[in-house]
């Protein structure tokens, strides 16, 4: 019999999670318990393409392939046609170079691009229950426990969880005892495109481009979690976000993928945990005359620094509050971002802000807004994502440290936030690359033509790394001459392997020489712009670190002009500032 879906207490309980698998040891949700680890060894976690999670100790003799055979005798399923990866490498014979606690997905032989599971769980700081266990991001924070503590009461106490309506992937609303809304669960193989999606949008694999070309599918949750982290001082007021293992049987699991060797009904997933906020209205229903200027700059801030290709009117809440003025009590909105699952692409696209063109964004900056700007460190910023997002791509790294660079600049320079998004969006979808592209590639285009080692590199090209399926929307531009690199590995220290495979480096290190930046005083900014070539869309992904360093430099000094010439074009147009703005 149905459940009662009059009241908050529901009869259905969520399925127990088995404490072994064919005889391996493992914790609540699929992971090993703290008893079971072996003094001096190393343990794993493995996500299987079905999108189970298993932890595995290691032996000293353990391999590739007796990894594989623990996997399929946990979960049923064949692994002969399968790899295992991780980050953006794929483990070809050993783990030696793999570190204790480190995620590892095992996928099907479809392509050299691959994914990792959007965890990194450490078993001394997990905080777990019978629902839900904290496995990536915030995991000391005292509110995201709470929250969880919450929503596992609810679920104990037969509140049954909530699919949400809107958006193309699976979110639940988790309730607590009283059946009020304390949290919203994105589950990663219930995302547009994945196996399980709930509302029909199937048809591809973890760490396929999905709705957006250069974000993957199962991918979006690690973003949502990092704006969260990269939400300094609560400077945006992004919900408190986590990531979390979760099990419940309302999760979908679609008919042609349950049975043996894939997920089953009430089985762990993988998902984001993300505080769900009271809130009256979206953007959407509330025209901006009332938002105040502050609320409108902190969320632009924040979408320019993460590259946010996806800020609409429906992920801004409002939220009304009464403020004090004189003895006098009026009437005042407050806005709350949400959904930054597409934020931090791979390359520069087309993105949308919602704000551009709002008044707002044409006053200039106050001065707190600028010391906040002022205090931003990009290297910082990664260094916080490598710690508590480990399987964060370095490409999506340096898309911060790229926005967040020009963002410090441009607000030095004078700019104001829709100077800046203008700057950073196309004027026409697909046709025309926007500023911040233009400037990328001169930069790159100097950097090739200045660099004295690029005779001896060998190419590498992006569009070439990834087989038909994992094509990133270049069909449409025209060739250009692969970029050549060196064989650049991580430091020693590095827990991402280096035998074999290209890596990304961090971005630390600065260079030892310095090019001339010869190009721009040959064809310069504004005749770059006039050439007859297709949009380029550049890719942080495709240099050295040494390259990388010297394209930033490259970049910083096109910028002034770049900046002067958005100036000169502000002051010949009538600004829209408006007199119902709200300061």
């Amino acid at each position: 019999m149905p459940p009662n879906a009059q009241g908050p207490v529901q009869v259905r309980k969520p399925l127990t999670v088995p404490d072994t698998v064919n005889g391996h040891s493992v914790g609540r949700n699929g992971f090993h318990s703290n008893a079971c680890r072996q003094a001096g060894g190393r343990r794993i976690f493995v996500q299987a393409y079905s999108g189970d999670v298993l932890g595995i100790e290691l032996d000293r003799d353990d391999k590739i392939e007796s990894v594989k055979k623990k996997v399929q005798a946990a979960f049923n399923i064949p692994t002969e046609q399968s790899t295992l990866v991780f980050g953006d490498h794929v483990l070809d014979k050993d783990l030696s170079a793999i570190s204790s606690d480190a995620p590892v997905l095992l996928r099907k032989k479809i392509s050299r691009s691959s994914s990792t599971p959007c965890l990194s769980p450490r078993s001394r700081d997990v905080h777990q229950n019978s629902v839900f266990e904290i496995v990536g991001g915030s995991k000391h924070s005292t509110k995201i426990k709470r929250l969880v503590r919450e929503a596992a009461k609810g679920v104990e106490a037969g509140v049954q969880p909530v699919l949400a309506t809107g958006g193309m992937g699976g979110a639940y609303y988790f309730r607590n005892c009283m059946g009020e809304n304390v949290a919203i669960v994105k589950p990663t193989d219930e995302e547009p495109f994945a196996r399980n999606n709930p509302k029909g949008y199937v048809g591809r694999a973890l760490g396929q481009p999905g709705p957006k070309p250069s974000i993957r599918v199962g991918e979006t949750g690690l973003r949502e979690v990092a704006a969260y982290l990269l939400d300094h001082d609560h400077f945006a007021k992004v919900p408190v976000t986590a990531l979390v293992n979760a099990t419940h049987p309302i999760f979908n699991v679609n008919a042609e993928y349950a049975g043996a060797g894939h997920s089953q009904p009430g089985s762990a997933k993988l998902a984001s945990f993300q505080q769900f906020i009271r809130h009256d209205f979206d953007a959407s229903d509330y025209g901006p005359s009332r938002f105040t200027v502050s609320s409108v700059h902190r969320i632009g801030i924040l979408d320019v620094r993460l590259f946010n290709t996806d800020r609409h009117a429906g992920n801004i809440l409002v939220k009304k509050m009464n403020v004090e003025n004189g003895s006098l009590f009026e009437e005042a909105v407050d806005l709350i971002p949400i959904d930054h699952g597409l934020c931090l692409p791979e390359t520069l696209e087309d993105l949308y802000f919602e704000w551009l063109h709002w008044p707002q964004a044409s006053i200039p900056f106050s001065k707190e807004e600028l010391d906040y700007i002022e205090k931003l460190d990009p290297a910082k910023d990664c260094s916080l994502l490598r710690k508590e997002l480990p399987t964060m791509r370095e490409a999506c790294l340096r898309m911060l440290v790229l926005c967040t660079i020009f963002l410090k600049l441009a607000a030095e320079a004078g700019l104001t936030l829709s100077e800046i998004g203008g700057m950073m969006t196309r004027e026409l979808c697909g046709e025309e690359a926007s500023e911040l592209e233009n400037v990328c590639e001169l930069a790159r285009m100097e950097l090739l033509s200045s660099s004295p080692e690029s005779d001896d590199f060998d190419g590498f090209n992006l569009a070439e790394d990834f087989s038909d399926d994992f094509q990133f929307d270049m069909d449409d531009h025209v060739e250009v001459p692969a970029l050549k690199l060196p064989d650049i590995h991580r430091s020693p220290n590095s827990s991402s392997p280096a035998n074999g495979c290209r890596s990304m480096s961090p971005l630390s290190s600065s260079p030892s020489w310095s090019p001339r930046f010869e190009l721009s005083s040959q064809i310069g900014l504004s005749n770059f712009r006039a050439l007859e070539i297709s949009p380029i869309r550049p890719s942080p992904l495709d240099m050295s670190e040494k390259e990388w360093s010297l394209f930033l430099e490259g970049f910083q000094e096109l910028l002034p002009e770049a900046f002067a010439e958005v100036k000169f074009k502000s002051k010949n147009q009538v600004q829209r500032l408006g007199t119902s703005c709200r300061f």
